[in-house]
This record gives C-alpha cells, structure tokens and sequence, in this order.
C-alpha cells in the first residue's frame, strides 16, 4: 500500500487530538460534579484522573475493539478497497476531535461516542453510499438523547430524597450521616464494581459470570464501606465554619464518599469510552499494516497508551470550561447532591448495559444533576444553560457529519 507509514502518522496525530479532546470534554464532563460540589478541586481531579482514567484505558482498554463504530456502517462492500476506510477513519478522528474541541472551548458537554458516530456516518454517506448506514443505529442514538438522561434524572431525585429524609432533615444530621453514609458506600462500590466489570472487564477476556459479578460486588462493597465507616468517624465537628453553613460537616462526610465515586467513575470511563473512541485509530492501523479491510483489529499497547496520555492533558489543559458548565451552572451542587448524581448515573450505566440500551455517559451524568436540581424546584435550574446543552447534543451528530465529509474529500483528493 503507498502511504502506508503517511497513514499511520496521521493517525497517530489525529488520534492524539482526538483523545485530548475527551479528556477536555467527556473526562472534565465525568469529573465535573466531584469539583463543582468542592468535594476535590480540579488539581485533585487531574491526579484522580491521571491515575484511574489512565489504569482503566492502558490495563482494561480493550483487547479487540470493533473497527467501525458501534456497529453503524457496513464495509462490505468496500472490501477491495482499504483505503477508503482509511480515509474515512482519518476523516472521522479529525472530524470528532474538532468538533470535540469547539464544545469544550464553549463549555458544552457533548458526548464523545456520538461525535464519532455522526463522522463516520458523514463518510460512509459519501465515500460508500447510505445504503451502508445502519440507520435503525442512528436511531437508538437520537432516543438515548431522552432516556438515559430521563432515568438517571429520576434516580438522582430519588437517591437526594432519601438524603434529605434519612439525615439532612434530622435534629442530629452529622450523627445520622456517620450512621448512613457507610450504606450509601456500600451501594457506591456495589454499583461501581458492576460497572468495571461489566463495561471495563469484558475487554481483557475475563468472562465473569453474573452471580460472580454480584459476589465480587458484595465484596467490594463491604470493604469500602468498612474502610470509609472508619475514616468518616475520624471527622470532628468544625464549630467556625458550622457557624457560616449549618451543614458543612455533614456535607464533609459525604466529600470522602465523592472521592470514591470519582475514582470509580474515572476508572470505569477509562475502561470503556477511552477505548472505544480510539477504535477508528486502530482500524487505520490495521488496515495499513495489512493493507485489507478487517471487521475486527487488535489495538496495540501504543493506541491505548497514546489515548490514556491524551485524556489526562486534554483535562489538564481544557477540562475546566466543562467541568464550570455541569458542575457550576446547571445548579448549585453540594458534595451530598453530587454523590446523587454520581450514584444514579453509575446506576443507569449499570442498567443500560444490561440491557443493551445505547447510553452517553455525558447525558446520563447531565441528566443526574438535572434530577438532583429539580429536588430543589425548577428554579433551582438555569433553563439557558440546560437548552444550549440540549441543541448541542442534536447538532452533534450532523456537525461531526458534516466535517468529515470535508476532511474526506480533501484527503481522496491528497492521496487517492
């Protein structure tokens, strides 16, 4: 194949950009209630991520990851033809990582897999034809833009509701919390240990079963929760501050729970979406090296680590004007009303994939904090705010579609 070593630089650049932009969107988008409700800060959500994200794309990455995204074209009828593929990959990872780059320069969380999927989709509609775009894929995708944020809203309510009833509200709310939280770090853990297998350890080739995926769950649950009953009873009373806020050793408490959940979240994101997203880069790769067109393609440890090395800097350099939008502007957060909306969006992620349902992390993590808002009353809402991040996700797809038609025919026109 000409080009072959042309190929796989410019992928390795594009898919470079493009991992930066996850850590400046999707990344800032997963750590955003954790920093927005004070529980860490954005240097401690760096390091969080630097660590978990980074673990959790290098070491449960993705073994095989499928070379067309989701699913949502077909290639047959391209077989004979790799390089189309490679432009079209190329393409999308320039199309979505710009795209990527104007949501987070406007602080709009905008979900990474759709960015990816409307680029391939602008590709395949003109470099294969639309007959090869699974539109019922499409579909699902524009769904998901409702349910999952409407699920992990209703959760998010609930989980505050039962905050607010079982210490918020009571005479002695530090006591009640040092009795409760070790609960709440039980189904934490449980819920997050499900979510790493389920969406993180399916990659390496453990096959885990479903009743052994709970017994680990368990397990996990009761160590964090012992390990966290401990150090929750190690917090005195501020009597300075309690003066400015009545419940801000309460709030402190639930601030060790954040913690987990962030780290957990982070690791599970790293796992699942870093791996994903650098699918287009790894069928470049493959599709160079052998010079045929491949269903699946092994990712090599470069890809991974490139794309663990991306996400930690995009955060770094970019992640804070997301992070400012979820965590800040939709609605005023606390550590007990970010640990709701980290809890139901790990739930709703849990669900989906048991069901297959296709889910954004970023819409059911913007969804939660929506249903912890409207504890509060609608007003507790900045309507602006959630109608500009609603027009973004409908112009993503189309946005990412549109670029890479561009960036195809100015690649065609280059090398073909």
């Amino acid at each position: 194949m000409d080009y072959q070593v042309t190929y796989i630089v410019l992928a390795g650049i594009f898919g470079a950009f493009m991992a930066w932009g996850i850590g400046a969107n999707d990344v800032a988008n997963a750590m955003a209630t954790s920093v927005g409700s004070k529980a860490i800060t954005i240097k401690q959500a760096i390091i969080i991520a630097a660590v978990f994200e980074f673990a959790g794309a290098v070491l449960a990455g993705g073994e095989v990851t499928s070379t067309i995204r989701k699913g949502i074209i077909d290639t047959s009828s391209i077989v004979d033809q790799p390089e189309l593929l490679i432009f079209g990959m190329l393409s999308a990872l320039l199309a979505a990582g710009i795209w990527l780059l104007i949501a987070s320069k406007k602080g709009w969380p905008v979900s990474t897999t759709h960015s990816i999927v409307g680029a391939v989709v602008g590709f395949a509609a003109v470099g294969i034809g639309t007959e090869a775009i699974k539109w019922s894929k499409v579909g699902d995708i524009v769904l998901s833009w409702i349910i999952t944020p409407m699920i992990a809203g209703i959760l998010a309510f609930m989980i505050f509701q039962t905050v607010h009833h079982l210490i918020l509200k009571q005479k002695n709310p530090l006591e009640k919390a040092k009795k409760y939280v070790p609960m709440y770090m039980f189904i934490t853990a449980f819920i997050l240990t499900l979510v790493t297998i389920k969406k993180g350890l399916k990659h390496v080739g453990l096959t885990v079963s479903d009743n052994e995926a709970y017994l680990y769950a368990a397990i996990s649950g009761v160590v964090v929760s012992l390990i966290g009953a401990f150090f929750v009873s190690k917090i005195k009373v501020d009597k300075e501050k309690e003066k400015e806020f009545h419940f801000h050793t309460v709030e402190k408490v639930f601030g060790v729970l954040m913690v987990i959940t962030a780290s957990g979240l982070a690791f599970a994101h790293g796992s699942n979406d870093v791996a994903n997203a650098v699918g287009p880069l790894a069928a470049i790769v493959a599709t160079a090296k052998s010079g045929a067109v491949a269903a699946k393609a092994g990712v090599d440890a470069w890809v991974l680590l490139l794309g663990g090395i991306g996400i930690v800097i995009g955060l770094a350099t970019y992640g804070v004007r997301v992070i400012r939008t979820v965590g800040q502007k939709i609605t005023h957060l606390t550590p007990s009303r970010g640990f709701a909306a980290e809890l139901a969006a790990s739930s709703t992620i849990v669900v989906a994939s048991g069901t297959g349902m296709p889910i954004s992390t970023t819409q059911t993590l913007v969804g939660a904090v929506l249903g912890v808002g409207m504890a509060r009353g609608i007003s507790a809402i900045d309507l602006g705010v959630v109608r500009s991040i609603f027009a973004s996700w409908v112009v993503t797809i189309p946005a990412g579609a549109s670029l890479s038609i561009v960036f195809f025919f100015i690649l065609k026109g280059i090398f073909g």
